[in-house]
């Protein structure tokens, strides 16, 4: 296994009216990060407000190159990104104790904070295909060209980590600086993950480690 410190390359915030950053996810242009009553977007470029959707939004984020995805207490919502409104509803496997939210393999991935677990799950009916355990509390969760990593945060420690979708075997470790928490998580796609900050009210950057 595979570990080193994270490189933070940027940041963003704390955002104004925003008690604390949970989902995040980026839809190819914006990034957009859950606030409790509301999703927000920014341009990671300039990191320059750009919309506010009003919907429950008290976990993960996720988008399916289409619909956004956005834990809300038990349930997980499908949203239009362009009129707000809610398009479906299936329950999320922790029953209100769900954490991060990814889209990878056609499926959504939901973090299980204390439960210590990924589930794997069908958008649409939110039956659970595949479970992998963690042996540290789970938050974000994010697909980047085939690999599946999360975040851990316990007490005032985060680490990012690499994993096999199979077993849930931890293939590399990022460590973050001390009080450097770890909320929501995504990747850009490349060489970017979007990193909420939680209660710190701000986006942070790690760069992606290269794979030899």
């Amino acid at each position: 296994m595979k570990r080193a410190k994270a490189e933070i390359i940027r940041g963003y915030g704390p955002f104004s009216d925003v008690e604390g950053v949970h989902g995040v996810t980026f839809d190819g242009h914006a990034a957009w990060f859950a606030a409790g009553d509301t999703l927000n977007a920014f341009d990671p470029e300039t990191g320059e407000p750009q919309r506010k959707l009003h919907v429950a939004a008290h976990a993960g984020t996720a988008f399916d190159g289409e619909h956004l995805y956005q834990i809300a207490e038990d349930r997980i919502q499908k949203i239009d990104p362009r009129t707000g409104h809610v398009v479906s509803t299936i329950p999320a496997p922790g029953g209100g104790a769900d954490s991060g939210l990814a889209w990878g393999e056609g499926t959504l991935w939901v973090g299980q904070y204390r439960g210590r677990k990924i589930h794997q799950i069908d958008a649409t009916s939110g039956e659970i295909l595949r479970t992998i355990e963690s042996n540290r509390f789970v938050t974000g969760v994010t697909w980047v060209e085939g690999e599946l990593w999360h975040a851990t945060w316990e007490g005032d420690e985060s680490e990012l980590r690499h994993v096999d979708p199979a077993t849930g075997h931890v293939l590399e470790r990022l460590d973050m600086p001390e009080g450097a928490s770890i909320s929501g998580l995504e990747s850009d796609g490349h060489d970017r993950f979007f990193c909420g900050g939680g209660r710190a009210a701000k986006v942070r950057v790690v760069r992606r480690p290269k794979t030899p």
